[in-house]
């Protein structure tokens, strides 16, 4: 069980280490190519939120572990909301955007109510060629709204301030780096699934319950972080932004994902989990518009939620 929890340990730092090398030189190829910073930072934002995710679910179901998947996937929904969202607003209310809640808050949370639908009974194929349909319209929006932003907005700043301006050629070094973490990435998360799957077994607890709470804290913990930080800086947009990116990525993308590789049939989520996964979204949604803020003791609830419904999520 030791050298489990070590594989573990050493194969999600392995992944955020990989991630954040792949996201960097997928920024700077972007902004070489001329892609406007505020396109930029809508979607490889989202993207690098949700990366751990989308490759350890991917991982896991072309490994034949898939309650593994789309546990990990659907609990770090939860997690996205419940810990990062909500811990973060322990540290400060968070402050929401108007736009954001007419603009991105609305395809996020119809992303993952779309995909906890599907995600009863299980994903099949032909619902995991939706999910990708969809994300390819959100993708779109988010763009579309991304343009409209103004070139001060925060988002834009951040995304020129780290991605840098484009330089008109491609520099190897960035390609290099690239393909490098993203080797690594799908090495990482191989040891991640392996030992979780070998843990489980040793735990005699299922696959399932493993992804939706080691797991998924386990692929949600850079994002944990990153809103605790912003949220301190009082960077409120990066806390909202990062979370329904995340969150969007994850049921779109990563439904699609396991839908495709785990068989006709993937393995389906308990509807406990499910059920709880589209409350938070929801009342996370409903908080940030009752007065475009996210206050502590909104967080406490959506923490309390957690806590209240992680006993009857069936082991």
């Amino acid at each position: 069980m030791t050298t489990d929890a070590l594989t573990l340990t050493f194969g999600l730092l392995l992944l955020a280490v990989a991630g954040d090398q792949f996201v960097i030189g997928l920024g700077r190829l972007a902004s070489v190519m001329r892609v406007r910073p505020s396109v930029v930072g809508a979607i490889v934002g989202g993207l690098a939120a949700s990366l751990a995710d989308l490759t350890v679910a991917g991982v896991a179901s072309f490994r034949g572990a898939r309650e593994l998947a789309t546990g990990c996937l659907a609990g770090s929904i939860i997690d996205n909301v419940c810990l990062a969202l909500a811990i973060a607003a322990l540290v400060a209310p968070i402050r929401v955007d108007s736009q954001t809640l007419r603009r991105e808050a609305p395809i996020s949370v119809g992303a993952v109510l779309l995909f906890a639908v599907f995600l009863v009974g299980g994903l099949s194929r032909a619902e995991g060629a939706v999910l990708a349909v969809v994300l390819l319209l959100a993708l779109v929006g988010l763009v579309a709204n991304a343009r409209r932003s103004a070139s001060g907005d925060e988002l834009t700043v951040e995304a020129r301030r780290f991605f840098g301006a484009g330089q008109g050629r491609m520099p190897p070094g960035e390609i290099v780096r690239t393909l490098a973490g993203l080797l690594l990435m799908l090495g990482g998360s191989g040891l991640f699934v392996r030992a979780a799957s070998s843990l489980s077994e040793r735990l005699g607890v299922a696959e399932g319950f493993v992804g939706l709470t080691l797991v998924a804290v386990g692929t949600s913990a850079p994002l944990i972080v990153i809103a605790i930080q912003a949220a301190r800086r009082g960077n409120h947009d990066l806390v909202v932004g990062n979370m329904l990116g995340a969150n969007l990525f994850i049921a779109l993308a990563g439904g699609a994902i396991v839908a495709s590789v785990g068989g006709v049939q993937s393995a389906s989520v308990s509807g406990v989990a499910v059920c709880l996964m589209a409350l938070v979204v929801v009342a996370s949604w409903g908080f940030m518009a009752r007065r475009t803020q996210v206050t502590r003791w909104e967080a406490a609830v959506l923490i309390a939620t957690l806590a209240v419904a992680l006993p009857f999520i069936p082991r």
